[in-house]
C-alpha cells in the first residue's frame, strides 16, 4: 500500500466515526421518543387496575427527565398524576400526586404525596362520623359552616356553627370559630359548660376520623379551605404498590 493510499484511508475514519455517532445518536433519540409514548401509558393502566378505576378514567401522567437511563436503572424517578375528577374510596375530586422512585417491574415507591380538592357536598360527607348536626354545608375561605339542630331546653334549635378545619394524625380537626343559635350570636366560652349535652360538645374542637373513607395506606396530613373547596394534602405508604390490604379503605374506631 503506497503512502497515498494510506493517507486517503485515514482521512476517510473521521467520516466513518461521525457516521457511526450520528446513528448511535439517532437510536438513542428513537429509543427515548419510543419510551416517551409507552412509558405514560404504561403507568396509566397500571394505576387504573390497582387502583380499580374505569378504564376511560381521565388521568393524565408525566415522566419528566431522560427515561432510557431510568428504564435502564430499573427505576422512574419521578410520576406525577393528575385528574380533574377521581373517585378514590368514596371520595370524589380533582387530584395531584407526585411519586418519586418509581420500581418499573415492581416493588414499593419511595415516596407519594399530593393534593385532593372536593367540592363542599364531599366535604359534608367527611364529617359523617362528627358529632355536628348537619343539614346543610358552606364553605368560604378559611372557614366552613355547618347549619342544623339540636335539642335544648327540650326543643329543637337552629344552629350555625363556623370551624376551622385541619388536620393532625390523620384525623380532621375542627376548630370552632363562632356559633348561632336560633339565628342569634352567641360567645362560645360563655356558652360552654351552660347548655350541656351534644350542645357543648360542638363548642370544643372536634377530631373526626376519616379512615374509613381513604384507602388504608393513604393518610391525610393537612386540610384546607380554598374559596369554596376543601383541599387535603395526602401521603401515600410506599408499600401501597405491593400490598393489596392498604388498597382497601381504613378502619374508625367504635364510637
Amino acid at each position: 500500500m503506497t503512502r497515498a493510499q494510506t493517507a486517503r484511508r485515514g482521512a476517510r475514519w473521521p467520516w466513518v466515526v461521525l457516521v457511526v455517532v450520528i446513528v448511535l445518536a439517532g437510536l438513542v433519540v428513537a429509543g427515548e421518543l419510543a419510551a416517551r409514548a409507552i412509558v405514560p401509558s404504561t403507568v396509566r393502566s397500571l394505576v387504573i387496575s390497582n387502583l380499580d378505576l374505569p378504564a376511560d378514567q381521565q388521568l393524565d401522567v408525566q415522566t419528566p427527565g431522560v427515561l432510557l437511563p431510568q428504564l435502564i436503572s430499573g427505576t422512574l424517578d419521578e410520576v406525577r398524576l393528575a385528574s380533574d375528577d377521581v373517585t378514590i374510596g368514596g371520595i370524589t375530586g380533582s387530584a395531584r400526586v407526585t411519586a418519586t422512585d418509581v420500581p418499573i417491574t415492581g416493588g414499593k415507591l419511595g415516596t407519594a404525596e399530593g393534593t385532593v380538592s372536593i367540592d363542599q357536598d364531599e366535604f359534608g360527607s367527611l364529617l359523617e362520623n362528627s358529632e355536628l348536626p348537619i343539614t346543610r354545608i358552606a364553605l368560604a375561605a378559611p372557614n366552613a359552616t355547618v347549619e342544623g339542630e339540636l335539642e335544648l331546653f327540650g326543643r329543637q334549635i337552629p344552629v350555625g356553627l363556623t370551624v376551622t378545619p385541619a388536620a393532625e394524625d390523620g384525623d380532621l380537626l375542627l376548630a370552632p370559630v363562632s356559633l348561632m343559635l336560633n339565628g342569634a350570636q352567641v360567645d362560645l366560652g360563655a356558652v360552654a359548660g351552660m347548655i350541656g349535652g351534644a350542645a357543648e360538645s360542638i363548642t370544643q374542637p372536634q377530631r373526626v376520623c376519616i379512615a374509613d373513607r381513604l384507602p388504608a395506606g393513604i393518610t391525610l396530613t393537612g386540610l384546607r379551605i380554598e374559596g369554596t373547596r376543601a383541599v387535603a394534602d395526602i401521603s401515600a405508604d410506599g408499600r401501597i404498590t405491593v400490598n393489596q390490604a392498604l388498597l382497601e379503605n381504613g378502619t374508625c374506631p367504635r364510637p
